[in-house]
């Protein structure tokens, strides 16, 4: 195949590459992989490095300014680029802000258009503003940019199950397919000697964006603090504060990212019992489980369809559940032992690379129309 014969591929997503948990562990892991399938790649994020810095932090409001200005002009660019690709590849949104305007020209001038939805944009369906991770952002954000995308893309590829029956009910095509969160499970093993010779180390690891997730164990940390000794350990992009808690706060970064989740013995994921979380993507369990780590999960959405019950995690629903779960397991490392090595085991069978690999080869291939 010449240079001239492949197929271009353009990617519209809100953030740079290698940064984003949702684009990071999705798909950006299958960037060569579609490369060695004769594609040729441009990524184009809505918002650079230096916006990505601030984005999230109060003030800043020129360097924000800026930033937003210069995605938008990249997004101009990109309508007069569009043509020359067999495919478009767009991640959450086109434009973070405002009508449906850019996802409308895009799905015009695109030739083939792929939409990957994550669960973040699940909140813009069904989510109050209220509750939103993000209120203004959601505020000024149209439902109906995710709406017109998921009813006219030629694919979607959604991430949860219940997210990908919603989405088959709005496009056209009822071209939808649910590809699960994925981690490289050669760079994310397991550490842990499931041992009791220090104190046990209950972990979390996540953004702002989902630290109300953890507030909901507040009084379960406090309890438990008064049965077992443990230490909490908050790997994220925030500061955290917890009285009465032996607290470890740590900043996420790539270089440092898998040293951190090693020195976790159990890992939580805790979520809210309602509908929105139907489109969670069970992200966190599936880290976790990677690493050899027993997780204690809320059994709600995804989470018991890739945790069973005393088998590789445990499920739990109501506040004394947790904290009965939680203390059985700092008690006991063979039972650490037993869940976290199957976790582990059920990770590289399910949720690697390599699986997950075929799935979005599967995608392109049915949106080239190219014969499997």
């Amino acid at each position: 195949m010449t240079a001239r014969e492949r197929p271009r591929l353009l990617i519209l997503c809100p953030y740079p590459e290698g940064i984003a948990a949702g684009q990071r562990l999705k798909y950006e892991q299958y960037l060569d992989d579609w490369r060695a399938m004769g594609f040729d790649i441009d990524v184009s994020p809505f918002m650079d490095i230096s916006l990505w810095r601030v984005a999230f932090t109060r003030g800043a409001y020129l360097e924000k300014a800026r930033g937003i200005s210069h995605g938008y002009l990249r997004r101009l660019r990109d309508l007069f680029r569009i043509h020359r690709y067999d495919v478009v590849y767009v991640f959450m949104w086109v434009t973070p802000f405002g009508t449906p305007l850019f996802e409308r020209l895009v799905r015009l001038l695109a030739k083939r258009l792929v939409f990957d939805v994550e669960d973040n944009v699940l909140a813009e369906q069904t989510q109050p503003n209220s509750n939103h991770p993000n209120p203004i952002i959601g505020l000024l954000r149209s439902r109906e940019k995710v709406r017109h995308l998921v009813r006219t893309a030629d694919h979607v590829v959604t991430s949860s199950p219940f997210l990908n029956e919603f989405c088959r009910t709005l496009n056209k095509k009822s071209c939808c397919t649910y590809i699960s969160s994925s981690v490289d499970v050669e760079r994310f093993v397991p550490a842990n000697r499931y041992a009791n010779d220090k104190p046990v180390v209950i972990g979390w690891t996540g953004t702002f964006s989902s630290k109300e997730y953890l507030d909901l164990l507040h009084n379960v940390f406090s309890k438990l603090a008064s049965r077992v000794p443990y230490k909490l350990k908050v790997i994220g992009n925030f500061d955290y504060a917890l009285d009465g808690i032996d607290l470890e706060v740590v900043r996420w970064t790539k270089e440092r990212e898998v040293q951190d989740l090693q020195d976790i013995d159990i890992g939580v994921y805790p979520l809210p019992i309602n509908d929105w979380v139907l489109g969670k993507s069970g992200l966190k369990a599936i880290q976790y489980m990677a690493f050899g780590l027993p997780i204690v999960a809320t059994d709600v959405g995804t989470t018991p369809l890739l945790i069973t019950d005393n088998v590789n995690g445990l499920l739990v629903r109501t506040e004394e559940e947790w904290i009965a779960a939680l203390e059985k397991l700092v008690h006991d490392p063979s039972l650490r032992k037993r869940l976290g090595e199957k976790a582990r085991t059920d990770a590289v069978a399910n949720y690697s690379l390599p699986v997950i690999a075929l799935q979005y080869r599967q995608v392109l291939k049915t949106t080239m129309g190219i014969a499997t």
